[in-house]
């Protein structure tokens, strides 16, 4: 079944991207990724009307970044934890010791 990805991160408001969004962004390339995100949304701390604020708020997110998967029968999951969505939807191998510690790191709110 096909999917649509898309990858949510966060402008803060001083103009600058997050620094987990930076890592996660560059991750993503560095793995050869980012050809399977099929859209990048910018939520902007400076301006709640962007299209990634309103996504957070609809899907009640309140860190950044954050992936939307919309399968092809309209079922959405959301992923607030890089590699959970690395493992459940890229099918990417993860190991557990570094998917704990992705879970107790600190994320950006929203």
């Amino acid at each position: 079944m096909a999917r649509h990805i898309t990858f949510v991160k966060k402008i803060k408001a001083d103009g600058e991207l997050c620094a987990k969004c930076q890592q996660v962004s560059q991750q993503l390339e560095s793995a050869g990724l980012l050809a399977k995100i099929d859209r990048i949304v910018i939520a902007d701390e400076r301006d709640p009307e962007t299209e990634g604020m309103r996504l957070a708020a609809q899907h009640a997110v309140t860190y950044a970044p954050f992936f939307i998967v919309r399968e092809d029968d309209g079922q959405e999951r959301i992923y607030t934890i890089y590699l959970k969505f690395l493992k459940e939807v890229l099918q990417q191998s993860v190991s557990q010791e570094a998917e704990n510690r992705a879970i107790s790191q600190d994320l950006d709110f929203l």
